[in-house]
């Protein structure tokens, strides 16, 4: 594994084009847990094309996974997805996502950061199409057991929960087969679906993937504190705190603050297993 500081860095962004159908975003909508209720017509907003709107976190699928052929390679790095964790999400919507569309997408490393034993890398992806800017989305990667020359310290920031009780607690339900589902949005990682992967990762079995639990936290706060309008998130941010398995039940906790809406989110199975943590939704 190589993780070069200065090159990747300086490298040049690598761009894309991306495009996406309403069947797309009805497919992340179900990965996440929409239309489990399907008595609830509220639910018919993220599943029916004549009322279909789009979560936000849909942005964070669409973009593509930074992995090709098991590896990350970009200027300056090269590592075994095997050895890669991700540790943190931001996103910033500049405008509602279309349900339909085409885009250019141009990802570049922002961050190299020394975080002891391990080495954090930020992927900044930034999303336009003919119109301006549609979203911009930043994922740190956490490489395990690899140090990056001339990193600097990782910096932190923590967003604890208020002091008080939250104003929701909302139970979130998934399946054994939520990964599954989820990975044909375009994240096919096989730590996610194989048991052998799971293991040899440290794993007692495939887990799910950050990004669903993710989505399934910010359409738990959509469809309560926001009765449902989307439009109105125009950031979210999350650190991956902790292993989250298909079939358990995400307990997100909600707090409605004046800048918008804090959260986190634990397996209601095993109530000191943290899932995400340092949670912000930021509204218009």
């Amino acid at each position: 594994m190589t993780i070069e500081t200065d090159l990747a860095l300086s490298g040049d962004a690598r761009d894309a084009t991306l495009s996406w159908s309403a069947r797309d975003v009805q497919l992340y909508h179900l990965a996440i847990g929409a239309g489990e209720q399907a008595a609830d017509e509220s639910e018919l907003r993220y599943v029916l094309e004549d009322r279909l709107q789009v979560l936000p976190s849909f942005g964070t699928a669409v973009v593509g996974s930074p992995f090709e052929a098991g590896r990350l390679s970009l200027p300056g790095i090269d590592v075994d997805q095997g050895a890669v964790l991700h540790g943190a999400q931001r996103l910033v919507v500049h405008r509602p996502l279309p349900r339909s569309g085409s885009a250019r997408r141009r990802t570049r490393v922002t961050g190299v950061w020394d975080a002891g034993r391990t080495t954090v890398l930020a992927l900044r992806s930034d999303v336009d199409d003919d119109a301006g800017p549609l979203w911009s989305s930043e994922s740190e990667l956490i490489v395990r057991g690899e140090r990056a020359p001339g990193a600097v310290r990782r910096p932190f920031r923590r967003v604890p929960p208020p002091g008080r009780e939250p104003d929701l607690v909302v139970e979130c339900p998934t399946r054994t087969s939520q990964a599954l589902l989820y990975r044909l949005c375009g994240d096919l990682n096989p730590l996610h679906a194989d048991p052998a992967t799971a293991a040899a990762a440290g794993f007692s079995r495939p887990v799910l993937h950050g990004l669903c639990s993710y989505g399934i936290a910010l359409k738990a706060a959509a469809d309560t504190l926001l009765d449902g309008e989307v439009t109105r998130i125009v950031g979210y941010t999350a650190r991956f705190a902790g292993v989250f398995y298909p079939g358990e039940t995400l307990r997100v906790r909600l707090w409605a603050e004046p800048a918008g809406i804090r959260l986190t989110a634990t397996a209601a199975q095993r109530e000191d297993a943290p899932v995400l943590a340092d949670a912000e939704v930021t509204l218009r």
